[in-house]
């Protein structure tokens, strides 16, 4: 059954002088109302072309109030109405998206900022730098194939393969150390964003307390009767103390300092992985064996090691060997080798010149060349006056890490298309002295290079004019030494600075009283003891009568 007021719309004709609409959903003022048909509905003669609305007066004594009726929406309220709804709907997705992407943070700050997880991330880092100084690092596959065979595996499991598949031959480089740097990163920055900045901005604030209860909650609260607030904060400002008051009440701390300690302790962490992250990828390395009197351009034996790696111009300085010695021990030991280096530019000037040895390396333009091995080149040696003829110097294994090179000089009357031919050997353990055979293997003598003394062997005269040696140099250039020596010097400084302890300290006049509490991040029980000592200094307070009374007993 339809409805009153749809009855009047399709019924404009019939004569309703009262109509009442009681609706729950109106407000109580609109509970009753007067409508009257008596005047038809404009239009209502059957024309397509009238109005689409009737308008109808609500009676003679309300002339002026009028209810309207609509056959339809508006056609513009419509498109309104879709465009609002749209627009609404627009905003609560892109307010789910917001809320989820704020929850989603926060809950991965959660994690990452976890101490337990950051000790674990720290102690895998730790154990691959273990690792990393028991496997040879930057050796050749073969190297790694002999060492871990497959066949007999190292502890029963492990084999080249656990070595050479994870990058572990270039540990400080590799996907798994790289990956575990920037992990404990993030957890730094999260603990920084979500715990210490906190903290920061908590004890930056002037918190003054206005309740003698809250002040005495404190680790370390005290009554001073008849004392003065003014003279409490005298005292404390003398002690080191910021202090501020605001009406009876005071707010002072110390040692503000130690609070930014702990960010600076991650921010310098921080700056020492990037370094070390800035070296394994952005450095360049090389090594060569250059003998005496030669020289190498630096930049055809520098080999990146990463993929932020960029060559610098210096590259194509050329370094030349100007003379290679060593010195020795009375055992005849090798103690100390030494190289003088020459660098030219392009256009052959020389830019530097630079005696070396271990451990004190020549360093130019970003690039560090280090004395870190010795060779045996060649030999320079005369037979029957002719000469001198350099004989190559062969590297001959032997075990353990001395060293043991030799050369062969053979004899004009050998056959040589017989497979075996005979001459002299010369063997040396280093360039002070040369060990001389004859074509049958018999030990004939032993001679200095600087001994100018020649040697008989089968029918020849031979006399060994020099030993030439050969340098062995690294060479490095390592973008991020700076940041890693800056990191760990921000570092020592920053964890002196956070044993120092940030004490606040509220008071309160209460009449004549002076309620005084403190607390104390670390080293309580020596703040307590320095509060005691400065409360002792707080001078008490003496009334007219009672300065009366003491000169009257002083005068008695």
């Amino acid at each position: 059954m339809p409805s009153p007021t749809c009855y009047l719309i399709l019924n404009p004709s019939r004569t309703c002088h009262r109509l009442l609409l009681p609706s729950p959903r109106l407000p109580a003022r609109f509970a009753r109302l007067r409508v009257s048909c008596d005047v038809p509905r404009q239009g209502s003669d059957g024309g397509g072309g009238g109005p689409k609305r009737g308008v109808i007066p609500t009676g003679a004594g309300k002339g002026k109030k009028q209810v309207v009726f609509f056959d339809a929406a508006p056609p513009i309220a419509q498109q309104g109405g879709e465009e609002e709804g749209k627009v609404e709907v627009q905003t609560r997705v892109d307010g789910s998206a917001l809320r989820l992407l704020r929850r989603t943070t926060k809950r991965t700050l959660s994690v990452l900022s976890n101490l337990p997880l950051a000790i674990a991330e720290m102690s895998a880092i730790a154990g691959l730098m273990a690792l990393g100084t028991v496997i040879d690092q930057g050796e050749a596959p073969s190297h790694y194939f002999e060492q871990f065979p497959e066949d007999n595996p190292v502890f029963g499991f492990i084999t080249w393969r656990w070595i050479l598949t994870p990058g572990f031959d270039h540990m400080f480089s590799s996907p798994v150390f790289l990956g575990l740097l920037t992990l404990l990163t993030a957890s730094l920055m999260a603990c920084t964003f979500t715990t210490q900045l906190p903290m920061v901005k908590v004890a930056k604030r002037w918190s003054f307390m206005s309740s003698g209860g809250s002040i005495k909650k404190q680790a370390f609260s005290e009554s001073l009767p008849r004392a003065s607030i003014q003279d409490l904060g005298v005292i404390l400002m003398g002690a080191g103390y910021e202090v501020f008051t605001k009406a009876p009440s005071l707010y002072a701390f110390k040692g503000l300092a130690g609070r930014y300690a702990p960010i600076g302790v991650h921010v310098a962490m921080i700056f020492v992985m990037a370094g070390a992250t800035l070296s394994a990828t952005g450095s360049f390395k090389g090594s060569v064996d250059v003998p005496q009197g030669l020289n190498f351009v630096i930049g055809d034996i520098m080999k990146p090691k990463g993929i932020f790696s960029v060559a610098p111009d210096i590259f194509n300085t050329e370094v030349h060997v100007n003379r290679f010695y060593m010195e020795y021990y009375d055992s005849g030991e090798v103690s100390q080798f030494y190289s003088d280096l020459s660098l030219f530019d392009l256009d052959g000037k020389e830019v530097m010149r630079r005696t070396i040895k271990v451990n004190d390396p020549l360093r130019y333009g970003g690039i560090t060349i280090y004395q870190t091995d010795w060779g045996f080149s060649a030999l320079q040696v005369k037979k029957n006056g002719e000469g001198p003829f350099n004989l190559a110097m062969a590297s001959l294994k032997q075990s353990g890490n001395k060293k043991l090179y030799g050369t062969f000089l053979p004899l004009e009357d050998s056959d040589p298309s017989k497979s075996s031919v005979k001459g002299i050997s010369m063997l040396a353990r280093d360039l002070q002295s040369i060990v001389l055979y004859d074509q049958d293997g018999k030990f004939v003598g032993v001679r200095r290079p600087s001994s100018k003394l020649p040697i008989e062997i089968n029918g020849n005269e031979i006399l060994i004019e020099d030993a030439i040696g050969s340098t062995g140099l690294d060479l490095k250039t390592d973008p991020g030494i700076p940041v890693v020596y800056a990191g760990f010097g921000a570092l020592m400084l920053t964890t002196c600075i956070s044993y120092l302890s940030h004490a606040q300290l509220w008071a309160l006049q209460d009449g004549t009283t002076v309620v005084v509490g403190g607390k104390s991040n670390r080293a309580k029980i020596e703040f307590s003891d320095e509060m005691n000592r400065l409360l002792n200094k707080v001078p008490e307070l003496i009334t007219v009568n009672e300065k009366t009374v003491d000169n009257k007993s002083s005068t008695a």
